[in-house]
């Protein structure tokens, strides 16, 4: 379901403690990025924070849900990382940003984790890749001058 009017400006109010935010549209809802990375997803009216293990936990035991992605191909239905901001912290600032502060946290960690795992990857692959292009050295036969 698409936002409301004004609901990208209540939660980037709500959040406004975190300090520089930005909001972009995506898929009839938006995403909230701060330093360049994503950590919240604004979607049916409601935040949704990137988790971690210990935020989840406690997002879970408050009573919060996931955000869900649902394929429109196969029908399957994916949780995404994303829990529903607790309805405490909808109209109080400071929970808000320090729940905001420990999703921008761990969706940093997650960002640099991801990014090393392809770095592996494709040292590996070009290792692979220049090894299947390298020919075997054969022994030429040399060629004798004529007398």
């Amino acid at each position: 379901m698409p936002l409301s009017p004004g609901f990208t400006d209540y939660a980037l109010e709500l959040l406004a403690g975190l300090g520089r935010l930005e909001a972009r549209r995506m898929f009839g809802g938006a995403g909230l990025y701060r330093d360049g990375v994503m950590f919240a997803i604004l979607d049916d009216d409601a935040v949704f924070f990137r988790v971690d293990d210990a935020l989840q936990a406690e997002m879970e035991a408050q009573g919060s849900a996931p955000w869900v992605y649902s394929m429109k191909r196969d029908g399957t239905v994916r949780e995404m990382g994303y829990w529903r901001m607790p309805e405490t912290a909808a109209d109080d600032p400071d929970e808000a940003v320090a729940i905001a502060r420990r999703s921008h946290a761990a969706a940093l960690k997650r960002q640099a984790s991801r990014a090393s795992k392809p770095a592996k990857a494709k040292a590996s692959t070009k290792k692979k890749a220049a090894a299947r292009k390298t020919p075997a050295k054969t022994a030429r036969p040399t060629r004798k001058a004529a007398k």
